[in-house]
């Protein structure tokens, strides 16, 4: 398998293009299923508060034997939590279940614009960043107006956004906004629903030509328009399968019938829909 790739962050440092996510694993199975990831060569693991499996995650690492160094750690800050001191204190409490010194990434997970904080929460995380206990910081789920904010308000550009995209939501619009203001693109479910993308004919059409399984045509995508993702599998073939991208290449053909997938469609709410 050949190695990962790695992105540059708007502050210089790396970040690999492929991490593996734990949304919705139980705590108790996080230790197994994130062992599974580092074993099959991923070191980039993205949590959250919200997952409620960050302790799980720390024990994994730990037990991993590898050196902290090697790994990238991502964790988020849930909606509860923000405003200056209880962003301060959420972080502390999510530092203290992972184990760890410090994690590479800290995100607001959701802009929530009807609490009106999150410029509040962003100059805590811009504390946590100079205290060098989050060696980068970004955001979640937000939107170029609610970016701007932030970049005309405060003295930090975020590293990242992380945001819904597969292809039948392609954020073309956000990504621009993203490439002209040195911000990354992160790809949360950028399998989409299961089947209800990886059955697509276009995608099915593509996997044959290539010899591999639709979900590696829809990361294998991504990454090509320089996006980062981080898929998400308890089963280990799959974990395996989907880090396995860079044996072969779309041409520009596949990358045009793959564009035209664009439907806007969602898996999960609206940017602003969370409270």
């Amino acid at each position: 398998m050949s190695s990962i790739p790695a992105v540059t962050l708007n502050n210089g440092k790396s970040m690999p293009q492929v991490g593996f996510g734990v949304f919705q694993v139980p705590d108790a199975e996080t230790d197994a299923v994130v062992a599974t990831a580092l074993e099959a060569g991923y070191r980039s693991i993205d949590t959250a508060a919200l997952y409620k499996n960050e302790e799980g995650t720390g024990r994994a690492i730990a037990a991993s034997g590898l050196s902290r160094e090697d790994l990238f750690v991502t964790t988020k800050l849930w909606n509860t939590d923000q405003g200056y001191d209880a962003a301060l204190r959420a972080f502390d409490t999510s530092l203290a279940k992972l184990g760890l010194d410090y994690v590479d990434l800290y995100l607001i997970h959701w802009p929530v614009p009807a609490q009106n904080a999150y410029v509040d929460t962003w100059r805590a995380f811009e504390r946590i960043h100079s205290e060098g206990r989050a060696k980068a910081i970004g955001v979640s789920n937000f939107q170029p107006s609610q970016l701007q904010r932030l970049m005309d308000e405060t003295d930090t550009v975020p590293a990242v956004n992380q945001v819904e995209l597969h292809p039948r939501l392609q954020q073309a619009t956000l990504r621009e906004f993203h490439a002209a203001n040195g911000i990354v693109t992160e790809a949360w479910s950028p399998l989409g629903k299961g089947k209800w993308l990886l059955e697509d004919p276009t995608l099915v059409r593509i996997a044959e030509r290539h010899g591999v399984s639709p979900a590696r045509v829809a990361l294998r995508w991504s990454v090509q328009l320089g996006n980062v993702v981080i898929p998400k599998s308890a089963t280990p073939s799959r974990i395996r399968d989907n880090l396995d991208l860079f044996g072969f290449e779309l041409d520009s053909e596949d990358m045009s019938a793959l564009e035209s997938m664009d439907t806007g469609e969602r898996v999960g709410p609206a940017p602003d829909a969370r409270s």
